[in-house]
């Protein structure tokens, strides 16, 4: 069993608050709105949506996936920090624990932000992790951040 940890950024022009909330806060409500062909829904099935907390995310039928837990381990509003780690479901596939994200969200000069983003996968057995195994995910992740972003430059009084 080891742990490969992957590091990625995305640059936005909105303001760091508004992508945290979006992306974070009300990713649940705001998820399945924004991309009902993917995400059936977002449910919160243990705790109140804060640390501690365990969501379930279901996907739709033409989605290869059928559903994953994660659990929220840190939820930092003021520093703009979320850690939660994936913990059940499709996924993880059998060669995978578990998979643990930190994301941060940082202001830029302009007004807009720099996320950050780490995930960290734990293996079992002797399975190795390797970059082209997660571009898949991490290119779904981007997209999800894009349709969020243009969601919000269109509505700018969302999350203001």
């Amino acid at each position: 069993m080891g742990v490969t940890t992957f590091t990625h950024e995305y640059s936005s022009t909105v303001a760091p608050s508004r992508m945290f909330t979006a992306l974070i806060i009300d990713s649940r409500n705001l998820i399945p709105k924004l991309l009902p062909q993917f995400v059936k829904d977002v449910n919160i099935i243990e705790g109140d949506g804060g640390a501690g907390s365990i969501e379930q995310v279901n996907f739709n039928e033409g989605s290869p996936f059928k559903y994953l837990k994660q659990k929220i381990d840190v939820l930092d509003k003021e520093n703009l920090i979320c850690k939660y780690t994936m913990i059940e479901g499709d996924p993880l596939g059998d060669k995978l624990e578990s998979i643990a994200y930190e994301v941060k969200f940082e202001a830029t000069n302009d007004g807009g932000c720099l996320c950050k983003m780490a995930s960290s996968y734990k293996t079992i057995g002797d399975f190795d992790v390797k970059e082209e195994d997660v571009k898949e995910g991490r290119e779904s992740t981007i997209g999800i951040y894009e349709v969020v972003e243009s969601y919000l430059l269109e509505n700018p009084q969302v999350y203001a």
